[in-house]
């Protein structure tokens, strides 16, 4: 049986050990086909031993997955990662986006991973959980205007056992729910041009 893992998905086989993965628990990994108004990830391989985010601008992409949420809750990192078919230990994905705001406010967030991860709001960090460690969460806030805003999680993994990435959001007097951008859409009859974003 295939098993969904949160995100918007393509199946792909990936060339596991016979012990890592049973015929009823196939890995399933994210699309690579682009959905417009999500999440576009660059993915990149790390060098062994890497113990931090690293300075993407030196890298090289490897492919380019998308997704419109990010839900990936603490599993097995021989399961896999959405949208990876070869790497399950030393890589790194960086996460880019829009997404609109129709109620101004305080907002809640709450990023969630295993190793590391860094959520930033309109070019600006608010959650920072870097580093090598077990699942672990971080909390942040930010005012939010109305309008459209730009977001980022960067996300890395290191040595196995277990990989996770989960980023989450409450507006006001709202209760924490897993971010999709499919929530955060603006209205029908609006282009979104740069000239919309903030601090620009």
């Amino acid at each position: 049986m295939l098993r969904r893992i949160g995100l918007t998905v393509l199946v792909a086989i990936s060339a596991l050990p016979p012990a890592a993965v049973s015929q009823e628990q196939m890995p399933v990994f994210g699309t690579t086909v682009v959905i417009p108004g999500g999440l576009r990830g660059q993915v990149y391989h790390l060098k062994r031993n890497t113990e931090a985010l690293p300075s993407f601008e030196k890298l090289k992409s490897k492919v380019t997955v998308y997704t419109t949420s990010l839900n990936v809750p603490p599993q097995d990192f021989q399961i896999g990662f959405p949208g990876l078919t070869d790497r399950f230990e030393w890589f790194a994905i960086d996460y880019t986006g829009r997404f609109w705001i129709a109620k101004p406010g305080l907002y809640e967030f709450l990023l969630h991973s295993d190793d590391g991860a860094r959520l930033y709001i309109d070019d600006q960090l608010i959650a920072d959980n870097d580093g090598i460690h077990p699942p672990a969460d971080r909390h942040a806030s930010l005012r939010l205007a109305e309008g459209v805003h730009r977001i980022r999680v960067s996300y890395f993994q290191g040595p196995r056992t277990h990989v996770a990435l989960v980023l989450k959001i409450a507006g006001p007097g709202e209760e924490l729910r897993v971010f999709s951008t499919d929530e955060f859409k603006p209205p029908s009859n609006l282009e979104i041009s740069d000239s919309l974003l903030p601090n620009r």
